[in-house]
């Protein structure tokens, strides 16, 4: 969309109630105009007694412009759901539940704590291609955010107190193109080998540290590089120069990650570091993979996630 509002003013302006947003959704959703998510009929009318509801004119199944979305059910108003989004979205470092509540007057921090879990549920594009070309893959660890652990872990590589992550980092032209972080179980070669089974793309060259872990990965030309007395940054700038920005993100703005929903925090990192360039394109994404998600109950976004 190339008119979109590039300032909080012409933001405000643009989406000032809910029908400007219902109005957005339904582009969004519908860009060649109404189709039944339940037949799929290509005609169908917006009812006058309801708001933002269209009627199909095959099966007369009655759809809400959220109704199957990460949205749907929310007694949010729609205006809320966009300034989170937005927040979300173009803040370079993204914003904490509590900070989300106090800006938007939410009643309550459960409130702003599920509006951000699902929005994190969005950040994840169900049919985005893996990494190619070549790709620098590291991992790291990260410390608990939880009273009952310990706050330092052990030292190297040692799982003691603290959580694992891999990196996948695209290198174009010395610089990073995308991004790839997840937790991992370990830092065995299964661990990583699917790692980069799910995230790279089969004929990438997988530059690495030299770890025992990487040799022999399916689909992909392993190039290691041994750091011995060599510092480990040198050999993979942008992967250590991500989780160095991780590490910090996750601490300024949440004051340290919890184990049970790493990923999603992971996802979240992700999402914003690939449309680094595209603030604007970074909200209409998120929007339009919250369309796409499927609705989400409440312990959905809060339970913990399962394990890597």
């Amino acid at each position: 969309m190339a008119d979109f509002p590039c300032s909080l003013i012409e933001f405000q302006r643009r989406f000032a109630d809910e029908g400007a947003c219902a109005s957005y959704l339904a582009d969004a959703r519908w860009p060649d105009g109404f189709r039944c998510p339940d037949c799929g009929h290509p005609k169908g009318w917006e009812l006058a007694t309801k708001a933002f509801t269209w009627e199909c004119a095959g099966c007369g199944k009655q759809t809400s412009v959220t109704a199957g979305t990460v949205m749907h059910g929310s007694k949010l108003p729609l205006t809320v759901w966009f300034w989170a989004a937005y927040l979300m979205a173009t803040h370079s470092n993204g914003i904490a539940a509590l900070q989300l509540q106090k800006q938007l007057g939410l009643g309550s921090y459960k409130s702003a704590r599920l509006l951000c879990g699902k929005l994190r549920r969005a950040t994840v594009a169900p049919d985005r291609a893996p990494l190619s070309g070549l790709v620098e893959i590291d991992e790291t660890t990260i410390p608990f955010r939880t009273k009952a652990d310990p706050p330092e872990g052990g030292q190297g590589r040692s799982a003691d107190g603290k959580m694992l992550v891999a990196v996948a980092v695209e290198v174009h032209d010395g610089g990073p193109g995308r991004l790839r972080l997840a937790p991992i179980a370990d830092f065995s070669a299964a661990s990583l080998h699917a790692f980069i089974k799910t995230n790279v793309a089969p004929g990438a060259t997988a530059e690495t540290d030299g770890w025992s872990g990487y040799p022999a990965a399916p689909g992909v030309t392993h190039d290691p590089h041994v750091i011995g007395p060599m510092a480990a940054h040198i050999v993979l700038p942008w992967a250590h120069r991500v989780f160095a920005n991780l590490k910090t993100w996750a601490l300024g703005v949440y004051h340290g990650l919890r184990r049970k929903h790493l990923r999603s925090y992971l996802d979240e990192f992700v999402f914003r570091f690939n449309r680094r360039h595209t603030r604007s394109a970074a909200f209409r994404s998120l929007l339009r993979i919250a369309i796409a998600r499927k609705p989400a109950t409440y312990n959905m976004p809060i339970k913990p996630e399962a394990k890597a």
